[in-house]
């Protein structure tokens, strides 16, 4: 595993330990959807089905992970959103889009975590059948 994977790994872990800390219920990770598609945590907030980002750095030096969330990314999660809901055969659900940062080094016990909820909508060109 490269050390970008641990890293990578190591922000899902605690992002998701914050996540169950505010009352989300995680029903995945890295959820594959498709032959190309991943989604870094599947989650419900109460009602409300969310995909999550997870974006970790060590620093913000060159700006908020979030910023790493650009147009293309937001297509690929719409598009595994899609594929995800299309393999349960379109529940009727409110769902959306999160983001959480992760900043901080594999060596830290207690990293920053923000969650920026709703962070995008689904890409235009996905449409459900309701």
């Amino acid at each position: 595993m490269t050390h970008t994977e641990q890293v990578g790994l190591w922000g899902e872990k605690h992002a998701e330990k914050h996540l169950k800390r505010k009352k989300y219920r995680i029903l995945g990770r890295r959820v594959r959807v498709g032959q190309r598609d991943e989604i870094d945590l599947v989650a419900k907030q109460g009602k409300t089905l969310v995909f999550v980002e997870v974006k970790t750095r060590k620093s913000e030096v060159f700006g908020r992970p979030a910023a790493a969330v650009n147009r293309d990314k937001r297509r690929l999660m719409s598009r595994a959103a899609v594929r995800y809901l299309r393999e349960r055969n379109f529940p009727k659900i409110h769902f959306r889009f999160d983001v959480v940062e992760v900043i901080g080094e594999l060596e830290d016990k207690k990293p920053q975590i923000r969650v920026i909820e709703n962070a995008f909508t689904l890409d235009k060109r996905y449409q459900l059948p309701y």
